[in-house]
């Protein structure tokens, strides 16, 4: 290869062809031009006559030029030049590439990749076979070991096929991998790390060293991973503590809480001080939204230690009621248990049964009423749960307090209980004291009318202090608890309705319960499972939940010497769908640290280098361009085209002018290309309407139909006068020209870089409105669908509001047709808009989100008949589609006028009512 600057030819041998141009022009200027045929009349031969000999003209001299341009870019292009190209690796051996795959290096995998494919491109170029490792587990569960001698195309595809794992790297097992690894000739090594330290990272790179040259590739500060951990639940607010490797400049970092559906369920931010490498964010969600809670994730980092996976320890609390009567047997009002389920429906999902059902589902709470006494084994089985994690919660009464040695409860009790008021008595009823303030029910407001004329008593002893939550004016325990193994057992010594107290019939008795079930660690934890749970959904290194893996095992206690994250234990969702546990990264993996510094002699570079741009495509592309002109010209020389009114003058400035314009465009480097300025004149003289072009020619096509066949629709039924339609791409193309934007989902879309996102957030927040639609078939199961995934990842980067169903009476409904529903294609799935709360732009939601396809709906083929069934309903399903587009559009010209009731007083004057 030798270069020129920034341009290198990677086979120079070619250029040697440019020798043989001046041959190639003496042979096109001795050759004379292909005779043509024109018709004349017959008399016209004898006119100039003349008997002087002459020898035949050669071919024009601007034709000749074109042909040697033809000839000169092809030889050009088959020398393969290349733009700014790479350093030449260093030796004459093969090239060994060392990749960090763990899931730390799924942050910029893109550019990792790239930078791999270049090297395997100067491999290719050099002739020197590649040689690769990479340095974490394989997804079946082997270690890390060194490949084979290979091709560069064998090494791409490879390359290629190459995902992150979401486990950790292991550079011990890469570093036992190259043990008696002994190469021919002087090696070339590349490491491309992940950047962040580890065990076995010096010795790795020091082995590497002597084995011949050794490059590091690492990413810098603001690329570096970082790791989310949930911590416990606070009341209403769950705390995310995030790591990060690098330090030294301040960082902001966002997370989004979504559910089971995709629905964004709020975010949060918070600021990465300078010299800091952790902070701690706190989702502040109502009870109803984290019982729905799914996963949270670190907004811009797809990767699986940025995802935090949620169970039921975190939502809704699973509570069992021991009993043996049927739900509404007797008086309501007089039973045990009637305030105690009323109480606790709100914040759990409770089921009443006997104790030996109970026990077959996970449970977080079980309640104990006094009228349900349990056999010795039955308190052996009970208590073994508690250990476990559980919590029991008992109510005292008659059989209680006429118990000699219960073992279910906190502390040794007094037989006969005490009685506070009645007709034979002095005494007053007690009234509550505040609460300690090691009590979980501290800061809640005691009301004074709460009174207690019965208890049982607790036995004085040295604990009692430590296990009493609440207490009676007197000092007399009301509640007390004991930690037994993991779980809790908790005592109220009064009834559970108004036999012996009237706290069941506050609000108070609400709170405490609340406060109880949120004490509670929920259903059993992953490391405290007593049988073992099979794989549901795992995630990738990107972070995305998919089937499980064929090396992924049942759920089981970590052993010994065992790691917590593995091939055969990797994150993600274990269990059914019914009870599922939880395994995420943070909390079971150590935090990112940055990378040291590396041996003395190592060469160090960052992923973020020039890209190399070869131009071999372009130059034969415009050779083929020419070549086709050349031929035109031709025909047009021999009579055999279109007259043109300008002659051979014309010609052959048409020629020129069209060989210079291709000589530009091959100097011309690549670039984004942004709206022209006569689209932005068009787009600024008339509506127009946009749609994303996802790369897929048929759905794009759909698209452009779709929105024609609507805007058509639109200009006769309303007074809006729109134009065609206008393919953009959010990437390159300003969006701020249109009032809507069409967005296809089609299941493979990548997040947005930096710049795009910036430009579709910019959108939104001026007034534009974006239809994402995922064009799937609604599932009944609710599972995601890769459509859905998709758009989350789009989502990741956009400043998206909490959505919500299209509420009853929303804009949408009634902003030119009355709908009650928005079918498409499909029909079924919920429609999101932004929470009427959240929404910016006077209350005007930035996106509508939903499944319906309905371009497909709109389309017609050219002969005007729709291009897709609607399913079921048919026609009026249709038509319906096309309604809610024409009430979309209303909505994004006109936002909430339709709910604006600032003109309603001046209409009712001017009607004189």
């Amino acid at each position: 290869m030798i270069g020129l600057g920034s341009l290198a030819f990677a086979t120079p041998a070619m250029l040697a062809a440019l020798i043989a141009l001046p041959l190639l022009y003496w042979l096109l200027k001795v050759t004379p031009p292909a005779p043509r045929r024109e018709l004349f009349p017959a008399i016209r031969l004898l006119l100039g006559l003349s008997a002087e000999e002459r020898t035949p003209a050669s071919a024009p001299w601007w034709l000749i030029l074109l042909r040697l341009s033809i000839a000169a870019l092809v030889i050009l292009g088959l020398a393969r030049p290349l733009i700014n190209p790479g350093d030449a690796l260093p030796g004459n051996g093969p090239v060994l590439l060392v990749v960090d795959d763990g899931w730390a290096a799924a942050k910029g995998w893109q550019d990792k990749q790239r930078a791999l494919l270049e090297l395997v491109e100067q491999a290719e170029r050099a002739d020197r076979p590649v040689q690769l490792l990479t340095t974490a587990p394989a997804g079946d569960g082997r270690p890390p070991a060194l490949s084979g001698l290979m091709r560069a195309g064998e090494a791409r595809g490879r390359l290629e096929a190459l995902q992150p794992k979401p486990w950790s790297a292991d550079r011990l097992l890469a570093l036992a991998a190259l043990e008696g690894f002994q190469p021919e000739g002087s090696l070339a090594s590349v490491w491309a790390a992940d950047g962040t330290d580890g065990p076995g990272v010096n010795d790795l790179a020091q082995r590497l060293q002597r084995l011949g040259s050794l490059t590091v590739l690492r990413p810098d500060g603001l690329a570096l991973p970082k790791l989310a951990q949930a911590g416990p639940p606070e009341g209403a607010q769950l705390t995310v503590t995030l790591s990060r490797a690098a330090t030294g400049f301040s960082e902001p970092a966002s997370l989004t809480a979504v559910a089971e559906d995709g629905r964004v369920l709020g975010r949060a931010e918070a600021l990465f001080d300078a010299s800091a490498s952790e902070t701690t964010i706190r989702l502040d969600l109502p009870r109803e939204l984290r019982n729905a809670l799914a996963r949270v994730t670190l907004d811009r980092e797809d990767t699986a230690g940025a995802t935090l996976l949620y169970d039921e320890r975190w939502r809704r609390r699973p509570i069992g009621i021991v009993t043996d009567q049927a739900e509404g047997a007797g008086l309501a009002l007089l039973s045990e248990l009637f305030y105690v389920e009323r109480a606790l429906e709100p914040v759990g999902d409770l089921s009443r049964a006997e104790l030996p059902v109970l026990m077959r589902t996970p449970m977080a709470v079980m309640v104990l009423p006094d009228s349900s006494p349990l056999t010795p084994e039955d308190a052996a089985t009970v208590n073994d749960w508690v250990e476990r994690g559980g919590l029991l919660l008992r109510f005292a009464g008659a059989n209680l307090a006429a118990a000699e040695d219960d073992p279910l409860v906190p502390v040794r009790l007094r037989r006969g209980g005490r009685v506070l008021s009645g007709a034979m008595l002095w005494s007053e009823p007690a009234k509550l004291a505040a609460f300690p303030e090691t009590s979980p029910f501290a800061g809640l407001e005691i009301p004074p009318e709460i009174t207690v004329t019965r208890q049982v008593l607790a036995e004085p002893a040295l604990d009692l202090n430590e296990k009493t939550w609440m207490r009676l004016e007197d000092g007399t325990p009301l509640v007390t608890a004991e930690r037994r193994g993991d779980g809790w057992v908790v005592l109220v010594h009064t009834t559970g309705n108004a036999d012996w107290s009237n706290l069941a019939l506050s609000g108070l008795f609400v709170q405490m319960l609340e406060r109880l079930v949120e004490f509670s660690q929920g259903v059993t934890a992953a490391a405290e499972i007593d049988r073992p749970l099979p794989p549901l959904a795992m995630l990738d290194g990107f972070g995305r939940l998919g089937d499980p893996p064929q090396a992924a095992r049942p759920l089981r206690p970590v052993g010994e010497g065992e790691a917590a994250i593995s091939p055969a234990r990797p994150p993600g969702f274990y269990g059914s769908d019914i009870s599922r546990v939880a395994l995420s990264l943070g909390g079971n993996v150590s935090a990112p640290v940055a990378m040291p510094a590396l041996p003395q002699g190592v060469a160090g570079a960052s992923y973020r280098g020039s890209a190399e741009m070869d131009l071999t495509g372009w130059l034969l592309g415009a050779a083929l361009l020419l070549l086709a002109l050349d031929g035109i010209i031709t025909l047009w020389l021999r009579g055999l085209g279109p007259r043109l009114p300008f002659g051979r003058a014309g010609v052959a400035s048409l020629a020129l002018a069209v060989g210079l314009g291709t000589v530009a465009l091959l100097w011309a480097v690549p670039a984004q290309a942004q709206i022209s300025e006569g689209a932005a004149l068009e787009a600024l003289g008339q509506t127009r309407f946009a749609y994303v072009m996802t790369g897929d020619s048929a759905i794009d096509e759909t698209s452009r139909q779709g929105l024609t066949v609507l805007v058509e629709m639109l200009n006769a039924r309303t007074a809006v006068e729109a134009g065609e339609p206008i393919p953009v791409d959010p990437r390159r193309d300003e969006l701020s020209f249109y009032p809507l934007l069409y967005w296809p989902v089609t299941g493979s879309e990548q997040p947005l870089d930096a710049g795009a996102a910036d430009r579709v957030n910019r959108f939104m927040a001026h007034g534009g409105l974006i239809l994402f639609d995922t064009r799937d078939r609604p599932q009944s199961t609710g599972a995601a669908t890769d459509a859905g995934l998709a758009l989350r990842r789009l989502a990741r980067g956009l400043a998206l509001p909490p959505l919500e169903p299209v509420p009853e009476g929303h804009v949408l409904t009634k902003a030119f047709y009355l709908l009650t529903e928005f079918p498409g294609r499909w029909t079924g799935g919920p429609v999101w808009v932004a929470s009427i709360a959240e929404a910016g732009n006077d209350g005007v939601s930035p996106v509508v989100v939903g499944g319906h396809d309905w371009a497909g709906a709109w389309a017609r083929d050219a002969s005007g008949n729709p291009r897709f069934p609607a399913v079921p309903g048919g026609d009026r399903q249709r038509e319906l589609a096309f309604r809610f587009g024409i009430n979309l559009v209303m909505y994004a010209l006109t936002g909430n006028y339709k709910s604006d009731q600032v003109h309603v007083p001046a209409i009712l004057e001017r009607l004189g009512q």
